[in-house]
């Protein structure tokens, strides 16, 4: 028998807490002549319609007992629901006398309602279903051979398959319907799991998840994506489009960047698959802005834009001038936005006050990996001066520049600056001498001179090569993490050849 089979509803189990919208759907299915199995007070609403409706217990052959907490709960029931509609399984139903149960329909205890609206541990924990929840899973997991309606939201499916389809499903509606109840069933436990753990001091990335929306797809159109978490608490989106998955990735990194310059004048950057590609700092936004695109302004088409301050109506025409996907600043001037939003699709967020979260997760293997966000703040004053000749201050604050820069490129990282604005960049290189020839090669391109810039490593340098090449270049200031056993190396051709160098002691590897 094929598994991928339209299939008939001839019964169905009913038990939801709310009845809202429940009248038109049993009376839709009724007409159909479809079998209905109830119980409690959802039995005395379908009969209150003059519909027929056969009671649970005439199965199980036992009363709602425990004050309503085990009334389904009963293989007469369970086995109906998970047979396979196979020989062998089918003539297991009839040997115990088992309904076949073709549709599940419930709608679960309003758990998270009542977390909200009262202290009552005891009543909280009353609103914990338990037989609601193994009828959603149960029937969603033998979605092959039953319709599963997990929530009062799914009733329009229901309602559909009734009414446009005389109650004949398809095997892709069955599938469709058993990812929605196991997002249902995901997302109660999690809200369930969340206030046990409400005491925590520190909540972890469990307790703080929640589903929202699924999203348009991954990062190929083949792949599904889906976003845990409260995005609203960090972003409120004023225009544009949905959110996708890799414009999701890219605003994550933009805000993290953003937040390394929260304190520094007004600074943009331009960020292309979560690499910042142009970054500038000036007095006035606009100049911030010109000086950013101009970093590279190929790389900018198609790009994430974040401001540390609020966009002006004169950055934001220069702005709109440029096809850009996402445009994240803590605000907006009235005229800015209606210059901003004058393109449909164009997404424009408005970056809230949060605190950067203090932990960071990625999925690896079968399990996560999670460790401390990397949060450090640098100071130059906290740095090692390693070289005889002290930095300029012009250089001291392009090395600070550079330093936040360079934490948020994929390693091996190089990032050369001059005037608080990236001239160049190399990023995920298998070798740091390709990084830095990448960053020479970018900035060349377009037109700018090395001479009396700084450069920023991300990690040490294990040989001098990087300094000499550097040197060559015109570059006179280096600013890198130090650790490596030929540390001296790399501080012998600095001080032989008239350039400085800072040790901070904080490597910022990001793979």
């Amino acid at each position: 028998m094929s598994q991928l089979r339209s299939i008939k509803i001839r019964s169905a189990l009913i038990s939801v807490y709310s009845k809202e919208g429940l009248a038109p759907l049993v009376q839709e299915m009724h007409r159909l002549g479809i079998d209905i199995i109830s119980t409690g007070g959802t039995q005395s609403f379908i009969e209150s319609l003059n519909i027929p409706v056969t009671p649970v217990e005439k199965y199980t052959q036992y009363p709602s007992i425990l004050d309503g907490r085990v009334k389904t709960l009963h293989p007469q029931i369970f086995g109906g629901i998970l047979a396979r509609r196979e020989r062998e399984h089918l003539v297991q139903l009839e040997t115990y006398d088992i309904p076949e149960i073709d549709m599940v329909i419930v709608d679960l205890y309003p758990f998270e309602k009542t977390v909200a609206s009262t202290d009552d541990d005891e009543a909280i924990i009353e609103k914990i279903d338990i037989g609601g929840i193994s009828l959603i899973r149960a029937a969603a997991k033998n979605f092959r051979d039953v319709v599963v309606i997990p929530s009062v939201e799914q009733y329009s499916d229901a309602m559909k398959i009734m009414q446009q389809q005389e109650g004949v499903t398809t095997y892709g509606e069955r599938h469709s319907l058993a990812r929605k109840a196991f997002a249902v069933s995901s997302h109660y436990d999690t809200a369930i799991y969340k206030y046990f753990n409400k005491t925590a001091h520190e909540p972890s990335f469990h307790q703080a998840i929640d589903i929202a929306d699924e999203l348009r797809y991954g990062e190929n159109p083949h792949q599904k994506a889906y976003f845990f978490g409260k995005m609203n608490d960090v972003i409120e989106k004023l225009h544009g489009k949905e959110l996708s998955y890799n414009n999701l990735v890219d605003v994550d990194s933009a805000i993290n960047l953003i937040q390394d310059f929260r304190l520094s004048q007004p600074t943009i950057a331009i960020l292309k698959h979560t690499n910042p590609c142009g970054v500038a700092t000036r007095e006035k936004l606009i100049d911030a802005w010109n000086a950013a695109l101009a970093g590279d302004p190929i790389s900018a088409f198609g790009g994430v834009i974040i401001s540390n301050v609020a966009v002006d109506v004169e950055t934001a025409e220069n702005i709109n001038t440029m096809f850009y996907e996402v445009l994240i600043a803590p605000d907006f001037s009235n005229k800015a936005i209606e210059v901003l939003t004058e393109k449909k699709n164009r997404i424009l967020l408005k970056l809230k006050d949060t605190p950067l979260p203090q932990k960071s997760f990625k999925s690896i293997l079968n399990g996560v990996l999670e460790q401390d966000a990397d949060n450090h703040v640098h100071l130059s004053k906290d740095w090692t001066l390693a070289t005889t000749r002290q930095p300029e201050a012009s250089e001291l604050i392009d090395m600070e520049f550079a330093n936040k820069c360079v934490k948020h490129l994929k390693s091996n990282a190089i990032v050369l600056v001059k005037n608080q604005m990236m001239l160049g960049m190399g990023c995920g290189q298998t070798s740091r001498v390709e990084a830095l020839n990448q960053a020479i090669q970018k900035a060349k391109h377009f037109g700018f001179s090395l001479t009396g810039a700084v450069m920023g490593s991300d990690a040490f340098f294990p040989f001098p090569d990087c300094v000499e090449i550097a040197h060559k270049q015109g570059i006179s200031a280096v600013v890198q993490p130090g650790g490596s056993v030929k540390d001296q190396d790399s501080t012998d051709y600095c001080n032989n050849n008239g350039m400085t160098m800072m040790i901070t002691g904080y490597r910022h590897f990001k793979h």
